[in-house]
This record gives structure tokens, sequence and C-alpha cells, in this order.
């Protein structure tokens, strides 16, 4: 059974840095796309990043230029780098794994919380 399960989320003031982590576990096969989304309070899930097994990355434009996508195909685990956060990127993230082009899988979600 393949489990995703993040890390790194927390409570940060605004301006500040958090690296979010997703490890997928119960596979020794490699997903075609790994990504993340958000869903703020009150708002529907929306889609942050995304990064596909050969290294392209596909950003939203809210993520654009602050956060950064990456992943260690070995260890099968995704990355996000969130850096100059806004109080407007308090949300659960997401991340997910796509065997080709939809998510197959998700984690439980980890809690980013940007005080003023």
């Amino acid at each position: 059974q393949v489990q995703l399960v993040e890390s790194g989320g927390g409570l940060v003031q605004a301006g500040g840095s958090l690296r979010l982590s997703c490890a997928a576990s119960g596979t020794t096969a490699s997903f075609n796309l790994m990504g993340w989304s958000r869903r703020a309070p009150g708002k529907q899930r929306e889609p942050v990043a995304k990064i596909r097994r050969d290294g392209i990355t596909i950003y939203a434009d809210s993520a654009k230029g602050r956060f950064t996508i990456s992943r260690d195909n070995a260890k099968n685990t995704v990355y996000l780098q969130l850096n100059s956060l806004k109080l407007e990127d308090t949300a659960v993230y997401y991340c997910y794994a796509a065997v080709n082009l939809t998510p197959d899988y998700w984690g439980q979600g980890t809690q980013v919380t940007v005080a003023a």
C-alpha cells in the first residue's frame, strides 16, 4: 500500500521560510509526477507546484519566484522550499504522486501558518 507522508510544516513569521518534505513508501516504482497543492481556510484546494521525473517543474503564479520544488527519485521524495512567506500562504499543504499525469496518491497534509 502506497503512503505519502509529509513533514516540515509549522508556524513562521511573514517573510520567513519553511521546507516541506513528502516521502512515498510502499512501492519501489518511480512516479512520473510529484507535486504539491494547498487548501487555505474557506477556499478550494489549489495547485502549487509539480515536478516530473526528468526534473521539469511547473509552478502556480502564486509560487513563482518564492517556492522551489525538487525531488529525489532514488528516495521517492519530493520537497517544497517556501521562501518569503506571506500571510496568504497559510494553508494545509498536500503532496501527491502520479503514475502518469493525474494524482493517484495523496498525503495527509501538513499545516503551514504564516503570522504577521
